[in-house]
């Protein structure tokens, strides 16, 4: 697919349950907003019709921690698509401190597509894969 994959994002604040003891953001807690990110674009921009019939799974997290977040920073999480094979998806993420729009966090997740009935990877189709670009 060619064209440039859509920005999705949305601003958070850091909670006193997202922290460790080290009183910074625990590094499981960046792993579900990275997770919850994806499904929040993915329930956003596909069809009634497709969110009945798929569903994604992840097969692999990479993930690199540039710097840290603390109680009531103020975070900007994005996401778009990248890379794409017949059944599995690229997912990017940066998480950036609003106030100084540094990177905190960058992920590149793989997600499988899969099929609600047979539970088994189905093929992604163009008309998927054009309701992340714009």
């Amino acid at each position: 697919m060619s064209g440039t994959p859509e920005i999705f994002e949305k601003t958070i604040t850091v909670k006193a349950s997202d922290l460790d003891e080290l009183k910074h953001v625990n590094n499981v807690q960046y792993v579900q907003w990275i997770q919850d990110i994806a499904k929040e674009h993915w329930e956003k921009r596909a069809s009634e019709e497709i969110l009945n019939t798929c569903f994604w799974v992840v097969i692999r997290h990479e993930i690199d921690y540039k710097q840290q977040a603390f109680l009531d920073d103020e975070l900007i999480i994005q996401t778009f698509v990248g890379e794409h094979t017949h059944v599995t998806s690229q997912r990017l993420v940066n998480i950036l401190d609003k106030e100084t729009n540094k990177v905190l966090v960058k992920a590149k997740s793989t997600w499988c597509l899969m099929d609600y009935n047979t539970k088994k990877p189905v093929k992604i189709s163009q008309e998927m894969l054009r309701v992340f670009y714009m």
